[in-house]
């Protein structure tokens, strides 16, 4: 059996086996079993019942990282997105006043039409349209994204006053104690070498914030699923045609397409797999498990699914192959009997874990060309506006629209592949429908 397993996944070809996909999938559970708590609480506030949406979380990462681990054989994990989460339940449910139910036909829709735009190929020929310049941007990015939502969850950075949105938090404090304690555990173990070194660090620092008072241990190990019932394809298209409805399916269509594109790319540029042109070899098979992962995701009554940025944290932890991915997947089943214990693992645990991955990924800027405007600025525009709009899609789409603008202006617009013209023109609409508020 492990022969054929070794087979299957190409352990020799990525130079890889059996302990360092383990170790890669369990570093990627660690780092994005949140999800399974914070998930629900989000969608709580349009309406969709936290219990039910719990078990909906699970079976949509379970279904996209199966799919991810045998069809893409790649070890990304697919689960609902945060973010997206947020828009449909603030934005879409109560401030545009959709029922969730309209709301998640809404992401059925943008996921039926990212499968045909997949099986079509008309997703890769748009993938191909992205310079090397902007590829890299995005792993950068989100490295600088990583980090910024793991200085948040530990405490480190937090929320300021008007005219300074962020401050620094109490470092005197015993969380931001534990964290920062994490942190250097974890750079420490990686110095030394030790291998599994950002999964070590976030048991052990669980294990520190515990004693420190900081973690709650949970009441129980076990639990029972609650019912799917309730918000099992429960979807409304009686508004299909309406303006409101296409809006809401045209801005989930391109937020979701571009967090995967960048989280696909900005994740492979760390892990070595792309070609010498900054290509991802067979990018249409993660590209179709995430498709496939939206439309069953709003099925069962969950928001747009899509690969994870804390996938990178796996591929640091030695995950090369689908196998790696397998695990995660598993691990997700255990979630759906283990809730409480994932739920225990505290923030000042993940954080300092995402820290650290953010320090690996933004190594993807030096091969950024600074000497040439017409690419810095783009690139320079989507890195930062990634986290300073706390958004991947913000940041990319901004990308695509200032990198034909400055290559305009510089009267080398032969440099352009077609393709990035239909990026600049999905962006531009992005902005143009985006229900600011």
């Amino acid at each position: 059996m492990r022969h054929l397993l070794r087979r299957y996944f190409e352990f020799d070809r990525h130079g890889t086996d059996f302990r360092r996909e383990v170790l890669g999938g369990l570093t990627t559970f660690a780092t994005m079993s949140y999800i399974i708590v914070v998930n629900p609480a989000i969608l709580a506030a349009a309406g969709i019942p936290i219990g039910p949406a719990m078990v909906a979380t699970v079976l949509t990462a379970l279904f996209g990282t199966l799919l991810m681990a045998f069809y893409a054989k790649r070890p990304f994990a697919i689960a609902p997105l945060m973010g997206e989460n947020a828009f449909l339940a603030v934005t879409v449910v109560q401030i545009l006043g959709l029922p969730w139910q309209q709301a998640l036909a809404a992401v059925f829709t943008a996921g039926v039409l990212f499968t045909v735009l997949t099986v079509a190929r008309i997703r890769q020929w748009l993938v191909d349209a992205v310079p090397p310049g902007l590829r890299y941007s995005f792993a950068a990015g989100i490295g600088l994204f990583l980090t910024f939502i793991g200085l948040h969850q530990s405490g480190i950075v937090t929320a300021g006053a008007a005219g300074a949105p962020v401050q620094m938090g109490r470092l005197d404090s015993p969380p931001v104690l534990v964290a920062l304690f994490g942190f250097l555990l974890t750079v420490a173990l990686m110095i030394l070498g030790v291998r599994g070194a950002i999964l070590l660090g976030i048991l052990v620092t669980t294990a520190v914030a515990y004693l420190a008072g900081v973690g709650t241990a949970p009441a129980s190990l076990l639990s029972s699923p609650p019912s799917l019932a309730p918000i099992l394809w429960k979807l409304d298209f009686s508004h299909f045609w309406s303006v409101g409805f296409l809006s809401v399916a045209l801005i989930t269509f391109v937020m979701a397409f571009v967090d995967t594109l960048g989280t696909l790319i900005g994740v492979s540029s760390r892990a070595g797999f792309l070609d010498a042109r900054g290509n991802l070899p067979q990018i249409e098979r993660p590209m179709l498990a995430d498709a496939l992962a939206t439309t069953f995701a709003a099925a069962v009554g969950t928001t747009t699914a899509g690969a994870y940025i804390e996938s990178a944290a796996g591929v640091e932890a030695g995950g090369r192959t689908g196998f790696a991915a397998l695990v995660t997947a598993l691990c997700f089943v255990l979630a759906l009997f283990f809730a409480p214990l994932v739920a225990a693992i505290p923030p000042q645990a993940c954080g300092p874990a995402l820290m650290v991955v953010g320090v690996l990924m933004v190594e993807a800027v030096v091969r950024i060309q600074f000497s040439d405007p017409t690419e810095l600025v783009p690139a320079f525009t989507t890195i930062t506006l990634m986290s300073f709009t706390f958004n991947i899609g913000v940041g990319m789409t901004a990308g695509f629209l200032l990198y034909p603008f400055c290559k305009l202006l510089a009267g080398r617009a032969r440099e352009l592949h077609s393709g990035l013209w239909v990026l600049a023109a999905l962006s531009l609409l992005f902005y143009l429908f985006y229900p600011y508020h």
